[in-house]
């Protein structure tokens, strides 16, 4: 994890990788994936996996949200990313690994986390379970009292906000243009129906419509009181996910016990949050420096809820 050759692979301290050619899904898509230091295996199917990124002894950021690390990064703050791709099997967590690798080298434990999507046995509740065990195979790895935050990017986005809403050891959520309303998502069509496309995932037959209603109901954000601060991180020219999607949530959950803020990135498309060496990426790792100092002062002393592993869960070598 802490081989210069590979910070500059990913563009950490390096030149900002804004304004390449084939824009922002270009300049995410062409950094060279990172190999994690270490994995878990949180169930049976080959997606059911988490790639654990640590940070180096001494983060080159550190500030007082982030702790003098021990060598193994076991000290550090646990953030817990999830991937985006429209929920699509066609996607999957390398073109965040990137990002996985810069969070770390900033002073945070990085788990980005794999799971069941359309397609590959994914949907309702199979995805949803996966991120639930994900997050607590993660946590398990860090000492009690570790802050646990979840962050997500895109479809990713929404399953850390549903997290967010969800008992567990999570202590703050940050998500990045996420799918935050799923009803305007469907109204939408956004990526060719990808709402309807998931939520049907795995149904013998289609869903009728009052079903597919009934589905959106239980699983968006918009519906789901977080208990957790949570921040949301949204471009204004984003194309694919639509800032307003951003702001019905915040708006939706404004009178809530938990604090909901939107940071909106000005001019800032769909993967600049997730590309390091952008300015939209220093955005994010403050939000995340912010949320922790945020959690802290919401439940100072607290403890997260962590469970234990399962028969199922192990380390394995990356």
């Amino acid at each position: 994890m802490n081989d210069p050759a590979r910070d500059e692979a990913v563009a950490v301290d390096g030149e900002a990788v804004e304004g390449l050619a084939g824009g922002e899904e270009a300049a995410l898509l062409g950094l060279l994936p990172v190999a994690p230091d270490d994995r878990l295996v949180y169930g049976g199917h080959p997606d059911q996996v988490v790639d654990l990124y640590r940070p180096p002894a001494t983060a080159s950021d550190a500030s007082a949200t982030v702790p003098a690390l021990p060598a193994d990064g076991r000290a550090a703050p646990l953030v817990v990313l999830l991937h985006g791709g429209f929920w699509r099997v066609a996607y999957d967590r390398t073109h965040l690994s990137p990002a996985a690798a810069a969070l770390a080298r900033h002073g945070l434990y990085v788990a980005l986390a794999e799971y069941r999507r359309a397609g590959g046995g994914g949907g309702l509740p199979q995805t949803f379970d996966d991120v639930t065990h994900a997050v607590r195979a993660a946590a398990a790895e860090v000492p009690a009292g570790t802050p646990v935050l979840v962050a997500g990017h895109s479809a990713g986005g929404h399953l850390a906000l549903w997290a967010a809403a969800r008992p567990g050891p999570i202590t703050a959520a940050v998500a990045l243009a996420p799918v935050a309303d799923l009803a305007r998502a469907h109204e939408l069509g956004l990526s060719d129906g990808a709402v309807a496309e998931f939520l049907s995932s795995g149904m013998p037959a289609p869903l009728t419509s009052a079903e597919l209603t009934a589905r959106i109901a239980e699983t968006d954000p918009v519906r789901l009181t977080p208990r957790v601060p949570v921040t949301l991180l949204h471009g204004t020219d984003d194309p694919d996910v639509p800032v307003e999607l951003s702001r019905r949530y915040v708006a939706a959950h404004a009178d809530g016990a938990a604090l909901v803020e939107l940071r909106e990135l000005p001019g800032v498309g769909h993967y600049a949050a997730v590309t390091p060496g952008t300015d939209a990426f220093a955005a994010l790792r403050e939000a995340l420096r912010e949320a922790l100092r945020t959690a802290a002062r919401a439940a100072p002393g607290a403890a997260p809820e962590v469970a234990p592993r399962d028969g199922q869960s192990g380390r394995t070598g990356p």
